[in-house]
């Protein structure tokens, strides 16, 4: 059973471009090193960053928020950000086309 992921960040505006390079770099790692990733991407807001991830599996999952790109993620984000970061774990509802209606 696959999951989705949408992980809302709000960082301080003085380290909006920090963040988004960081993000890019981690991108870069997470879709090279971990196993399980089916979909792992930035989207930016006026305000805010969310990144949207798909997982084959929660045991993917699991070990994607243990792998060195996450914990670098991590180190990476702190003090930069105005408030917690929003993570919200989803089950796909396939509805409409396949290649429409899920992400």
């Amino acid at each position: 059973m696959s999951l989705v992921v949408v992980a809302t960040m709000v960082p301080k505006p003085e380290f909006r471009d920090d963040v988004i390079a960081t993000l890019e770099d981690v991108i870069a790692r997470v879709h090279a090193e971990d196993a399980g990733c089916e979909v792992y991407s930035l989207n930016e807001g006026p305000d805010r960053l969310v990144m949207i991830e798909k997982w084959a599996s929660p045991e993917d999952l699991q070990a994607h928020s243990t792998s060195p790109a996450f914990q670098a993620l991590t180190a990476a984000l702190d003090g930069k950000m105005a408030q917690d970061m929003d993570v919200q774990i989803l089950q796909p509802h396939p509805a409409g086309t396949p290649g429409q209606g899920q992400v």
